[in-house]
C-alpha cells in the first residue's frame, strides 16, 4: 500500500498553560483518572506484534519520527554512558541511529553507552531481536526490560541511574503525564537529558471529526472513538511543573494519504495504536463506518482521490537541574541594544 508523506513544522513560544489534573497518593504518579485502559493497549500491541511482517510494514510513522528525533539527538555534544528508552517498541530510534543512511550515524553511535530498551509489550519489545537481522543489537550495548512505562515500578527505576532518558513514540498512552515526567526526572543524574516525543494535538483531526458527524447523524450522539491528546503547550507547562530546565518543545505536522479510511483503520491496528479509551465503544457499526468514509471524502479528500491524515508530533528536550548547569542570564544584564544590531523595519 503506497502512502505519501508531506511535512510542515512549528515552533511553540508564548506562555505555558498547565494542565489540572485528579491527584491522589503515589510513588511517582498523580493522577486519580485512567482515561486509557494500559491493559488493553498491551494486548493491543502483543496482538499487532505477532504479525511480525504486518507490524513492520505499518512502521513508516515511526520510522519518521524516529529520524527526526535522530536529527535532533545528533546535535547534543555530550556522551550519554547510561541511556534509557522508555517504551522502546520494537527499537525504531534505536534502528535509525545505526542505519548508514542517516545523518550523523556514526556521531551518534559514539556518543551512547549501554542502551536499556523498556517496553510493557513483550512481544513488541523483542520482535527484533535477532542481530542477524537487525545490526542494532550488536552496533550498540542494548539490553531489553519488560516493565510499564507508566508506574515505575521496575528495578531498573533507580533514582540519579541515567544520564539520558528517550522516549518515542510511546508517552501519548500514558494516564499519568504529570508523574511519568517527574519519575524521568528522578531516574536522571544530576544535568541528564530527557528527549521524547509524542502524538498530540489535532493528530488525526480528519478522521475524528469524520467518525463524530457519522454518528450524531446515524444516532444522534457522539462517542470517544479516539484519544484525548496533549497539547504543545500542555507539555511545556509540565515539564516546568516537573522541574525540567532548559526546554525546548516543538511541533511536527506529517501528513499521510491513504486510499481510504478503511486503509488508515487497518494501519493503526497493525501499528498496535487502536483505540484503548476506557470508556470506548465495542465496536463501530457498519453504516456509521460507511458513513464516515463518506464524509471524511467530502470534506478532507485531495483531488487525487486519496484522503490525508495528519500526525502531530510534539517533540520534548529537558535537562535535570544540577549546580554547574548553564543558567540564563538575570534580567537587565545584557550589554547590547537590539536596536542597534537589527535591520530597522
Amino acid at each position: 500500500m503506497m502512502k505519501g508523506l508531506r511535512f510542515s513544522q512549528t515552533l511553540f513560544s508564548g506562555p505555558a498553560k498547565s494542565m489540572r489534573l485528579p491527584r491522589k497518593s503515589r510513588a511517582y504518579s498523580s493522577s486519580a483518572y485512567e482515561v486509557f485502559d494500559r491493559n488493553i493497549k498491551t494486548v493491543q500491541r502483543n496482538r499487532a506484534a505477532r504479525n511480525i511482517e504486518g507490524s513492520r510494514n505499518v512502521e513508516y510513522i515511526k520510522d519518521e519520527i524516529a529520524l527526526r528525533t535522530a536529527e535532533r539527538l545528533a546535535f547534543i555534544s555530550r556522551n550519554f554512558e547510561n541511556v534509557l528508552d522508555l517504551g522502546s517498541g520494537a527499537g525504531n530510534l534505536e534502528k535509525i541511529i545505526c542505519d548508514p543512511n542517516t545523518p550523523d550515524s556514526d556521531l551518534i553511535q559514539s556518543r551512547l553507552g549501554e542502551v536499556t530498551m523498556l517496553d510493557s509489550s513483550e512481544n513488541m519489545l523483542f520482535r527484533d531481536s535477532d542481530p542477524t537481522q537487525y545490526p542494532f543489537n550488536s552496533k550498540l550495548s542494548v539490553k531489553r526490560v519488560v516493565a510499564d512505562e507508566e508506574t515505575f515500578e521496575h528495578p531498573v527505576f533507580q533514582p540519579n541511574t541515567f544520564d539520558a532518558v528517550l522516549s518515542s513514540m510511546s508517552m501519548h498512552w500514558i494516564n499519568d503525564l504529570p508523574g511519568v515526567l517527574k519519575g524521568i526526572e528522578r531516574i536522571l543524574k544530576p544535568d541528564g537529558m530527557f528527549m521524547g516525543n509524542m502524538i498530540g494535538g489535532d493528530t488525526l483531526y480528519e478522521l475524528r471529526t469524520s467518525l463524530q458527524l457519522a454518528e450524531m447523524e446515524l444516532y444522534g450522539r457522539v462517542s470517544p472513538r479516539l484519544s484525548p491528546l496533549a497539547d504543545v503547550r500542555d507539555m511545556g507547562a509540565l515539564l516546568q511543573q516537573a522541574k525540567f530546565n532548559l526546554l525546548t518543545v516543538d511541533v511536527d505536522d506529517i501528513i499521510v494519504n491513504y486510499p481510504d479510511m478503511f486503509a488508515l483503520l487497518e494501519d493503526l491496528q497493525a501499528m498496535g495504536e487502536s483505540n484503548a479509551v476506557k470508556i470506548r465503544p465495542a465496536t463501530i457499526p457498519r453504516d456509521m463506518l460507511m458513513a464516515a468514509n463518506a464524509i471524511y471524502k467530502s470534506m478532507h479528500g485531495d483531488e487525487d482521490g486519496t484522503i490525508p491524515a495528519t500526525f502531530r508530533v510534539i517533540y520534548m528536550i529537558g535537562w535535570k537541574s544540577s549546580p554547574n548547569q548553564q543558567k540564563p542570564l538575570e534580567r537587565g544584564s545584557g550589554q547590547v541594544n537590539l536596536k542597534d544590531i537589527l535591520p530597522q523595519l
